[in-house]
């Protein structure tokens, strides 16, 4: 008997204090109907980062993504301002802009010519004389919730509900404020698939610095395990810890400096890795069920040809760390497909993210399975 997509939600108990929580069922992992719900409620109703603020500087320039499976295009106008859009010409569903950025004076479909301009107004339809009761006006692409923050662009694509402050919260706020991030400088783009749900890579990340000591031997000998701290909010988790010189492994220690390390998770696919004058970002995208990219972007204080080379080996103690984080990612996707294994308790000392992580799940699946017109 197929179990209801009701039953599997309510399969995981979010009142459960973390010192008796279990993690969601493993069918939250690998059943599609999960996937789908997700990506009508997680993604729709949340915020997400869409591109930089670098890539939109200019009237014309513009950046597509996908969010929650919805094609999405942010273009600055020519009166300066910035706007998103579901990406679907309104002619017969073609995305209007097929690259991952770019300049346009208008945004014309490549399948039948019809354009917009940058404010997403309908001004060309080729060949279209004869067609009666067509408003032009009301056929514009249709708008996306659009804001700028620290240097990154966000959209939310459901309308209405929380504005992108109050989504991140005053707390986060104010900690992004005393890291000065738009000093740093975009520098490189990588990507990454893993066989894996996207729900997985967050754990893994969330888990309080738990598998650092087992997986990561480079980066665990410039963290103090024992002063690893982690901080919860209303849609945020911070792990932290002291950056240690006298342990250190060499290449590591190379490129992570300072005093402290920064690990902020943004509900819910959004992270920042920052240490003194280096930063990553990570969107965990989900691209099946058990199929996630993992899209790193690299920041650095100072960004020039002299100092190409050293920015490219931070990055490949960056990638070292990503592939130790596959192996473990793809070795537990296998595990929840495994009949034996069900559900797993959490560490009261390391795993406080992950249980906020879940919580939050749960609402937005719970609340989307209520408005939905079936719960199969």
């Amino acid at each position: 008997m197929v179990t209801s997509l009701k039953q599997i939600i309510e399969d995981y108990n979010p009142d459960a204090p973390l010192s008796e929580a279990s993690t969601p069922p493993s069918s939250w992992y690998t059943d599609l109907r999960i996937l789908e719900l997700e990506q009508r409620t997680v993604f729709a109703n949340s915020w997400h980062m869409a591109g930089r603020a670098g890539q939109v500087r200019e009237p014309g320039q513009y950046v597509t993504s996908a969010i929650g499976g919805e094609p999405i295009v942010v273009v600055r106008g020519n009166d300066g301002a910035l706007r998103g859009f579901f990406n679907v010409c309104r002619h017969h569903a073609a995305a209007v802009l097929t690259q991952e950025e770019g300049r346009a004076e208008q945004l014309r479909c490549p399948y039948h010519g019809w354009t917009y301009n940058l404010e997403g107004a309908l001004i060309g339809t080729p060949d279209f004389a004869g067609v009666s009761n067509f408003d032009r006006s009301a056929n514009g692409l249709a708008p996306i919730q659009t804001a700028q923050l620290q240097g990154w662009i966000f959209v939310k694509p459901d309308a209405g509900g929380h504005s992108l402050e109050e989504f991140l919260g005053s707390d986060l706020l104010e900690r992004f404020g005393r890291l000065n991030l738009e000093q740093l400088c975009w520098f490189e783009r990588r990507s990454y698939m893993l066989d894996c749900n996207w729900k997985v890579f967050i754990d893994n990340y969330l888990d309080g610095g738990y598998h650092v000591p087992h997986i990561h031997g480079g980066l665990s000998g410039v963290l103090s395990n024992s002063e690893y701290a982690i901080e919860t909010g209303d849609r945020f988790c911070l792990q932290s810890s002291p950056i240690l010189s006298n342990k250190a492994d060499t290449r590591t220690a190379e490129f992570r400096q300072g005093n402290r390390a920064l690990y902020y998770w943004i509900y819910p696919n959004f992270m920042i890795n920052w240490y003194e004058g280096v930063m990553d970002t990570n969107l965990v995208v989900p691209r099946g069920v058990n199929k996630t990219e993992v899209i790193f972007d690299y920041y650095f204080t100072e960004v020039s040809e002299q100092s190409r080379q050293k920015h490219l080996a931070s990055i490949a103690v960056s990638e070292q760390i990503q592939n130790e984080d596959v192996a473990i990612c793809e070795s537990v996707q296998r595990g929840l497909e495994s009949r034996s294994y069900s559900t797993g308790r959490l560490s009261v000392r390391r795993e406080a993210g992950e249980h906020l992580f879940h919580k939050l799940l749960h609402a937005d699946l719970k609340t989307g399975l209520m408005n939905a017109k079936s719960f199969e």
